[in-house]
């Protein structure tokens, strides 16, 4: 029986003085947890790991720089386009069945990159790679959202979600370096045995799914054509116009093509008895909200990484391994504090964890700024790794714990894939105009190059500093039209909305606008758990 199991009618859970407070997890809840959790890490693992090993499979195969980067953005192109897709099947046909199925899928493209023969089949398998993703993805974010309930229970466990990427991450870095160094093909093969132990413990530990109630269950097969048809091209066209020129006639054709395909997707969802995407849900702004926020989280993280490491291996000469070891700091920083923020968000609210993890983004930023000729990685390089793993934490919870609240069981997945698109999406799209801004020469100089990496350094500071100060605008904004008795935000019919904060707030943030209450709120939650232990 899981947790969500145990809550009672009125939403107290066994052993507590109310329905916010911590109880111990049995061994089932643990378990179960971890596996799921062994998906996300091995997205940040495989991520990671094939990242590192990109120019030793470019040099194997004879392929071009504009070849190679497919080997990454062909990942990103399955994982994109298929994510809407994924969560739907995941409310519709089950979030398990959907789970261990991407969890397959997943294997299967791990094996086939690492014994393909050609550079082709190595993109091939990175795409299937992609695929599986997206399905296991938002199942497995809604399988943790179903699990336990809303508020510190939850905020616990997507806290410890959190952590398991990072562990993924900061086993990837060294693992990848170090294997790499005897093998690239090791770095996909090693997929394989991590996602069928992650499928044999979900075939044991993750709840079934609920029994078809006999209905007819009607799949908008229409709906889900036009719109993983339109996110393959966006993605597509956002990947590759800095090779081709975001100008040219097949950028624009290409997303001129998607955004017809966007549109005519929403006219089918509007005539569709039982859309894939009920467009009512896109009116709940907490998750939209949540859902850019994502978009800037993971797309100025990317385009750091791509930046540091061309810095560190092509600019200063660094290997593999010791590339690895130099990001090292950032995995053990989120897995340092990542189990504690979920804790934070029942003191503060989902605001301030948002803003404050992105304000360390900026300062992380502009720290980079800093680096040339021979920059000590100790005194320029290390503070801005220490200063994002402390900020992606606290911010990635939030907005995980944002775009799940108060979205109706059925649509878990769907708000997880939206969620999850905004990840993708918003990688794709920073990371293609940190390129551009860096320049297209494929030989630059050195004087050259170090004035690409600032300019695209720039680019993400811009975004960090825009994505931070939006929350304490919107805040403030919130607190004047409650002063002059306008309603602060209105529920949706997909669930609460905190109309203008990025990130959204907690039901007890919509009340008290993230002050005075909500505090006292998170401190008596903590208070009864420690009466409850």
């Amino acid at each position: 029986m899981t947790i969500a199991d145990d809550a009672t009618a009125g939403g107290a859970l066994p052993g507590t003085s109310g329905p916010d407070a911590r109880v111990r997890w049995g061994l089932r809840e643990w378990l179960m947890l971890v596996v799921v959790c062994g998906a996300f890490s091995l997205d940040a693992l495989d991520n990671i790991m094939v990242g590192i090993a990109t120019p030793q499979i470019k040099d194997e195969f004879g392929m071009s720089t504009s070849a190679a980067q497919w080997v990454v953005s062909a990942y990103v192109l399955g994982f994109g386009g298929f994510l809407l897709l994924g969560g739907r099947m995941s409310d519709l046909l089950g979030r398990r069945r959907v789970f261990l199925v991407g969890l397959t899928v997943l294997a299967a493209g791990s094996l086939l990159g690492g014994l393909a023969n050609s550079g082709i089949l190595v993109i091939v398998g990175r795409l299937v790679m992609g695929i599986g993703a997206a399905l296991t993805a938002p199942s497995a974010l809604s399988i943790v959202v179903g699990n336990f309930p809303e508020g510190p229970q939850r905020n616990r466990a997507l806290g410890i979600y959190t952590a398991c990427g990072a562990i993924g991450y900061s086993i990837g870095v060294v693992v990848g370096g170090a294997l790499t160094q005897a093998s690239w093909r090791w770095t996909f093969v090693l997929g394989v045995p991590v996602a069928l132990a992650a499928l044999i413990g979900a075939l044991i530990l993750v709840p079934k799914d609920p029994a078809h109630d006999g209905s007819k269950r009607h799949f908008d097969a229409a709906g889900a054509v036009t719109v993983t048809a339109a996110m393959l091209l966006l993605v597509y066209g956002i990947v590759q116009a800095p090779t081709s020129g975001w100008f040219s006639g097949v950028t624009l054709g290409v997303l001129a093509a998607a955004a017809l395909l966007l549109a005519a997707f929403v006219v089918i969802e509007t005539r569709s008895p039982q859309p894939l995407l009920r467009l009512g849900l896109l009116r709940n702004k907490s998750l939209v909200g949540a859902s850019l926020i994502a978009a800037a989280i993971l797309g100025t993280y990317m385009s750091y990484q791509f930046i540091g490491s061309l810095y560190l291996q092509s600019y200063r000469g660094w290997s593999p391994l010791q590339m690895a070891f130099a990001f090292l700091p950032i995995g053990l920083m989120i897995l340092t504090f990542a189990p504690r923020a979920g804790k934070w968000l029942g003191r503060t609210g989902l605001r301030w964890p948002v803003f404050g993890g992105m304000f360390a983004y900026t300062v992380a930023f502009l720290l980079f700024l800093r680096v040339g000729e021979g920059s000590s990685y100790w005194l320029v390089i290390l503070p801005s790794m220490v200063l994002i793993g402390v900020g992606f934490p606290f911010a990635f919870t939030a907005a995980n714990v944002r775009a799940t609240s108060g979205v109706a069981e059925n649509e878990q997945g769907l708000a997880a894939g939206i969620l999850q698109t905004g990840y993708q999406v918003g990688a794709a799209v920073v990371l293609a105009v940190v390129t551009v801004r860096m320049g297209g020469e494929e030989s630059p100089s050195h004087a050259e190059a170090l004035t690409g990496y600032h300019q695209g350094t720039w680019v993400i500071i811009l975004i960090a500093a825009v994505s931070a100060f939006s929350v304490p605008i919107a805040a403030l904004a919130a607190r004047r039209r409650a002063g002059s008795g306008a309603p602060d935000g209105a529920a949706t019919d997909g669930g609460s909305s905190d109309g203008d904060s990025p990130a959204g707030d907690s039901p007890s943030e919509r009340a008290t606008d993230g002050s005075g209450a909500e505090k006292a709120d998170g401190r008596a939650a903590e208070s009864a758990g420690r009466s409850a232990r």
